[in-house]
């Protein structure tokens, strides 16, 4: 396909015609290229991906849509917004999960990232059509993907990462999860301009809280990478990074992404997933320390994995206490009420080896050295 294919193809899909800013298509551009000579697509793993980007592009065309029909919508300021995030697989989604417990709290939910407009009623969040829609969908997925749904499982209501709605920008690191596109990955770590995609992002989340506001609390494992477009977008967003031995993340992220790409690809290069996530997490821990390096170290709350496996309210509260927001007997009732319905492992469990993917854990803690030192983060020894 080509960029004005997958716009056509929305364009007849909704009726709508206006894409917002043109910035967007840059990145498609970039991916299309990717997906045509380095994705090794199978041939139904090419239709997913293809039809994924119309969908994309449909929605974009709907939300620019209702946000000129509803400009009022964008006078609403989206204030103080939270944002978890960390290397992928450190504790990120429970943290998220337990916070957007709080009914103070906004999340952006799974089904909404897929189905945004119009904006939800507060008796839609969980629940109505669109919600049953994701949810089929969520148990099938279930049935048929169990590996994954025992990596990282979400409900149709349950907060999702928001860089979902930077899939609408082209903009996002889904694209890489999904297969090996060197020339996008390069285009997304080192060229992008990311703060159309924020600024998109926030557009979103002025209609999503249209009828169903609360501080939105908002996670995504890859926002160290782009942390300047972030403030600059949100200049009072409150900032939280989750820390985790480096080499239980890469033998989990690994496992993560070997397992979505074999639904796009059966030429799954293993090395290559341990080779290139090194190298991105390398650059992750390096623009986060440059974030702080301009703005101060109490720019970012540290939190560590272990801290939050151990007392996961316990760290919540902390959070609280940072930024000076009340922790209520109702907050404190609600994440009790997440951890007892969903105890550690209620999906099935995630096993996984680093060496699977070319690496060792005394490699990688060699790679990491200075990163776990200044950041006191327990290690594993050993195999």
């Amino acid at each position: 396909m080509t960029v004005d294919e997958v716009i056509a193809a929305a364009r007849a899909e909704t009726g709508l015609m206006e894409i917002g800013d043109p910035a967007a298509l840059e990145g498609l551009e970039v991916l299309l290229q990717s997906y045509a000579g380095e994705a090794a697509f199978t041939e139904r793993g090419s239709q997913l991906a293809h039809r994924d980007l119309v969908k994309y592009m449909a929605n974009r065309l709907r939300i620019e849509d209702w946000l000129a029909r509803h400009p009022q919508l964008l006078e609403r300021e989206v204030e103080k917004p939270l944002f978890v995030f960390g290397l992928p697989r450190t504790g990120t989604t429970l943290l998220i999960n337990l916070l957007a417990a709080d009914p103070v709290r906004r999340a952006f939910l799974r089904w909404e990232s897929h189905d945004p407009v119009p904006p939800p009623r507060p008796e839609e969040l969980n629940a109505g059509p669109r919600w049953h829609k994701m949810q089929e969908q969520t148990q099938v997925a279930l049935q048929h993907m169990p590996k994954i749904a025992a990596i990282h499982y979400e409900e149709a209501h349950s907060p999702t990462e928001c860089q979902f709605s930077m899939n609408y920008s082209f903009c996002a690191q889904v694209f890489e999860s999904q297969a090996d596109v060197p020339g996008y990955r390069d285009w997304l770590l080192h060229k992008a301009d990311y703060r159309p995609a924020f600024r998109f992002h926030k557009r979103l989340l002025q209609l999503l809280q249209a009828d169903t506001g609360g501080r939105w609390t908002l996670k995504n494992p890859w926002h160290p990478l782009f942390l300047d477009a972030l403030t600059e977008v949100y200049p009072d967003a409150q900032l939280v990074m989750t820390h985790r031995d480096p080499a239980d993340v890469l033998g989990s992220i690994g496992s993560l992404i070997e397992n979505v790409r074999m639904i796009y690809s059966d030429k799954v290069d293993l090395a290559r997933i341990g080779e290139t996530f090194m190298e991105t997490f390398a650059l992750m821990i390096e623009r986060q320390e440059a974030f702080r390096a301009k703005h101060g170290a109490g720019a970012i709350l540290d939190v560590q994995y272990v801290d939050v496996v151990k007392d996961p309210i316990g760290e919540c509260r902390r959070i609280y206490k940072h930024f000076g927001e009340p922790f209520t007997a109702e907050t404190q009732s609600a994440m009790d009420g997440y951890m007892a319905a969903n105890p550690k492992g209620k999906h099935g469990t995630h096993d996984y080896t680093l060496e699977r993917y070319g690496l060792t854990r005394e490699g990688v803690h060699a790679a990491f050295a200075d990163y776990i030192e200044r950041y006191r983060i327990p290690v594993k020894q050993g195999a």
